[in-house]
């Protein structure tokens, strides 16, 4: 576990020196199944990529844009960025050609390093609008710059601790400072305007180091990488961390399907993995809970709690083997966790860990580890953060989660009036300098130990006809235990309350099938009334499950939800009393 003691100050060229010193000549970065890069050999690399982009013109304050998936050529260039004090710009790698033109505009890039495949979507743009400097990820070639200047060959003939010291010696010509800014981070988040946060190299380094208060990694782990490095969640704990404590990292190099997944977890056998509930909630609900039900007998005894517990353990076991048999941190972050995946998770006891944070807190702010999980709840407050809650219900507890710390970012880029809004002021119940999270939560003592528990979103609240407070998030996860619904959203029409459920449409097809074969004559209709029929049902399942106040009102179809890097539904373009976005929702 390395602290402030080895690192010596929270910037990344104290984390690559004290790497390179300790874990030269172990494995740093790979692709699944492709050639491994030392950390001798990836501070060489990134040394190499700084002098040519220093070559190239460019200089400590430029801000240089990451444009790729997750790959050993992202890291060495993120190292290569900011241990010479430029600014990285990570870009997620499913924006939009638009979306990237306007992050290019405002935060007026002055490199840009891309992938490929991602060049090819954004090459069309405006020659006034990309950087003067282009670079290729895949193989540092230049695309737009000085012709003239290419970057060195790999230093292939140089032992590890040579290499090492090439890199030490280089960076250290560099003054990079606690408070310099590392990144801005352009999120599409679920508001629908995009932010740039800008976090500094304390921010960063300093979560990485007070992550390991949750979960502690050594050099002799592996963890497999298939969330967005852009994405400060995969940055932070699936490369920084990482690489602060010489554990090696392989990237899948695919899009992250099961068909890729699978055969990457038996190759690697990562012991730790960092993921988002959407992949464990589709195991379960489409491995798990149908074994379960596969015959009469093992139906009925799994009502039966203690058999309940057997058959998870049993299941948990062979879930393991999934993963590769090795995991020992299966950490879950980015969206809130289907309390009833949880509990099979417990009771299965897999080693499932739950985070929760924001961009704007690098991102950490709470969490469990795999000791200490709790269903239903984040856990404890990490060491060294203040977390409050603001104005909380008398009745309730429940208010708005407000945090200070050393993780906490320096503003929103160029809006300082969006910066002022997102802190609370003195004359706030818990005084001033407090980041405004938007998320409701509470803090209570639960199992020995005081736990953030979320609510929802308090831009999501609904409030009802008496004014009561709705929260959708639990109307959603009442839903999202129907065996037909996939995923869901609560949402307001001039009305009422309205689900708009994405089904599994084979599921759907094929009760709607087994159902027009039971009936006879005019009962039966046809396959579409049978369907309509169903989606009927899923309103009394929900109705009859939740309060008065939170019943809908209507069940809508929606064929697919559009969403962020992290996996959250974009609620924004689901609101049904917007004129420009109630087509989607037909």
């Amino acid at each position: 576990m390395e602290t402030i003691l080895d690192l010596g100050d929270y910037t990344f060229p104290a984390v690559l020196k004290n790497s390179l010193k300790k874990f030269a000549e172990r494995q740093a970065l790979s692709l699944v199944g492709g050639k491994t890069v030392t950390y001798a050999e990836m501070g060489a690399r990134a040394a190499q990529i700084s002098q040519f982009l220093l070559a190239l013109g460019l200089k400590p304050y430029c801000k240089i844009a990451i444009f790729g998936t997750g790959r050993p050529e992202w890291g060495q260039s993120y190292f290569a960025i900011v241990n010479t004090g430029m600014i990285a710009v990570p870009l997620l790698p499913d924006f939009s050609e638009t979306e990237v033109e306007a992050i290019l505009k405002h935060c007026e890039v002055d490199g840009l390093i891309v992938e490929d495949r991602l060049w090819q979507k954004i090459k069309g743009l405006d020659e006034n609008i990309l950087p003067k400097v282009v670079i290729k990820l895949d193989d540092l070639s230049l695309i737009k710059g000085d012709s003239t200047i290419r970057i060195e060959a790999e230093r292939q003939n140089f032992s590890a601790e040579e290499n090492a010291q090439f890199a030490i010696d280089f960076f250290s010509k560099y003054e990079v400072r606690e408070e310099d800014t590392a990144s801005i981070i352009y999120t599409s988040g679920t508001t629908g305007r995009s932010k740039g946060v800008e976090l500094t190299h304390r921010n960063l380094v300093w979560t990485a180091v007070q992550g390991q208060t949750m979960h502690r990694v050594n050099k002799m782990d592996r963890c497999l990488s298939f969330l967005p490095l852009s994405h400060v969640y995969e940055f932070t704990i699936g490369f920084t961390m990482q690489v602060m404590n010489g554990s090696c990292v392989y990237y899948l190099g695919k899009p992250p399907v099961v068909s890729a997944l699978l055969p990457a977890f038996l190759k690697v056998q990562p012991t730790i993995i960092c993921s988002v509930p959407l992949i464990m909630e589709k195991i379960y609900k489409n491995k798990v809970l149908p074994a379960f039900s596969k015959n009469k007998f093992v139906k009925m005894i799994y009502r039966i709690r203690p058999f309940q517990i057997l058959l998870h353990r049993v299941a948990g076991s062979q879930l393991k083997k999934t993963f590769g048999g090795h995991v020992v941190f299966f950490g879950i972050g980015g969206a809130k966790m289907d309390t009833a995946v949880e509990k099979f998770l417990k009771d299965a006891k897999f080693p499932y860990a739950i985070g929760y944070g924001l961009t704007e807190s690098s991102p950490l702010l709470a969490g469990s580890g795999p000791r200490i999980t709790l269903p239903g709840t984040i856990g404890p407050v990490m060491e060294g953060v203040d977390l409050r809650i603001l104005d909380p219900d008398p009745k309730t507890g429940i208010g708005e989660v407000v945090a200070r710390g050393r993780n906490i970012m320096k503003g929103y880029y160029k809006a300082p009036d969006l910066t002022a809004a997102s802190f609370t002021t003195k004359n706030d119940s818990c005084g001033e300098g407090f980041l405004k999270t938007g998320d409701l939560g509470t803090l209570k003592k639960k199992k020995g130990l005081v736990r953030l528990s979320l609510k929802g979103r308090s831009k999501n609240m609904i409030l009802g006809p008496s004014g009561e407070n709705i929260y959708p998030e639990d109307i959603e996860f009442v839903l999202n235990q129907h065996p037909l619904v996939s995923e869901s959203l609560v949402v307001e029409d001039d009305a009422g309350l309205v689900a708009l459920v994405q089904v599994d449409e084979e599921k759907l097809e094929e009760e709607a099938k087994n159902r027009l074969a039971k009936m006879a004559g005019e009962f039966a209709r046809d396959i579409a009334y049978q369907k309509e029929a169903i989606l009927s049902e899923i309103q009394y399942f929900v109705n009859s499950k939740v309060n008065k106040n939170s019943r809908v009102g209507k069940v809508r179809k929606v064929e697919k939800f559009e969403k962020t890097a992290s996996q959250k539904i974009k609620r924004y373009l689901y609101d049904l009393r917007s004129k420009v976005t109630g087509k989607k929702n037909k």
